[in-house]
């Protein structure tokens, strides 16, 4: 009888888990979104239930009960990008562990588009959000104000975020490359670069340093994103084209620096003697790479299990005691500069 009354057409509902399992639909309802006031025989009885019917509980109704919907809204520009890809992973699995599900959107690097799909997240009612980068409208912020949310920023930083913040400084970054690249001996660096705002912030800080060391900049090669290989080495060529003269390019990340050194070895040129290369990220490759890239290293995967326990810290009632947490970067000097 049961068999015949669950193979009618539709979903499974909260009645047939009832009637499979012998007991009320409220039983049934309270067992699923308030197990600690159901006897656990009651409960075990009713997840048969469910694994025997194949229902799908309503998480949106069970949010109504409990004011929350296990959902963590993350945005990030790209994931074609292994710069967030590390960071992505461990949000969601810091998350998962303790129940919560990460609802992933990627909104490319303009700030409106970014403020449109916060608000449709938020639609959702997700318990946090997670943004990339402290630069968004003021359109967005005062959608999260008004959301009265838990917010945590990552790779950047500011002394007045939104709400909480896990990141670096950009600026810092690109002091210390100049610095290296000082400390090198380099003196006719050209740089191969993206034109997004956290990228910008590093160049920023890059150019004040080397100005400030008494070192030129030869060039700056632009590169549309997102920063393909392809699109590094296209941009290594035009730089050694119009400048043979340069002993070492500036890559904003990683993947630009690859192309680049394919570029170099190409035209029979030697790293680094006759031209260094520098990257940043140390992506997994950085270090496999022939030559090995010298780069700047990021925790990406700390940025986002820290991102993560600040979230869960909030949403377990509690105090953070650190809201802004400056995780610092180190140079990796490696064989290509």
């Amino acid at each position: 009888m049961k068999q015949r009354n669950l193979a009618r057409k539709g979903a499974p509902t909260l009645e047939d888990v009832a009637r499979v399992a012998g007991i009320s639909p409220m039983t049934v309802s309270r067992a699923l979104n308030s197990p600690q006031q159901v006897r656990p025989a009651t409960v075990e009885k009713v997840l048969a239930a469910v694994q025997a019917t194949g229902y799908i509980p309503n998480a949106q109704a069970g949010s109504l009960a409990t004011n929350r919907s296990r959902l963590i809204a993350v945005v990030v520009p790209q994931i074609n990008n292994n710069m967030f890809v590390d960071t992505i992973q461990s949000l969601n699995d810091t998350l998962s562990a303790q129940g919560y599900h990460m609802l992933l959107c990627v909104t490319g690097y303009e700030a409106e588009t970014e403020a449109e799909t916060v608000a449709t997240l938020l639609s959702r009612r997700p318990d946090g959000v997670v943004l990339t980068g402290i630069h968004h409208s003021s359109q967005l912020k005062k959608v999260l104000l008004q959301a009265d949310v838990p917010v945590v920023e990552i790779w950047d930083m500011t002394p007045t975020p939104i709400d909480m913040l896990v990141g670096f400084s950009h600026e810092k970054v690109g002091a210390c490359v100049a610095a290296y690249l000082a400390q090198r001996g380099y003196q006719r660096p050209a740089l191969i670069w993206t034109d997004d705002q956290r990228a910008l912030q590093r160049k920023q800080g890059l150019l004040e340093a080397l100005k400030a060391q008494g070192i030129a900049l030869l060039v700056d090669a632009p590169v549309a994103l997102p920063a393909l290989m392809t699109r590094g080495r296209e941009a290594c060529a035009e730089v050694l084209a119009a400048h043979p003269t340069a002993d070492v390019l500036v890559c904003s990340s990683d993947t630009l620096a690859q192309g680049a050194l394919m570029e170099a070895q190409a035209r029979g040129l030697v790293v680094p003697q006759q031209l260094a290369v520098i990257g940043f990220g140390d992506l997994d490759f950085a270090a496999a790479n022939f030559p090995a890239i010298s780069t700047v290293r990021i925790d990406r995967q700390a940025m986002g299990r820290l991102a993560a326990q600040q979230l869960l810290t909030r949403l377990q009632g509690e105090a953070v005691t650190r809201p802004i947490i400056d995780m610092g970067f180190t140079m990796i000097p490696r064989d290509s500069g």
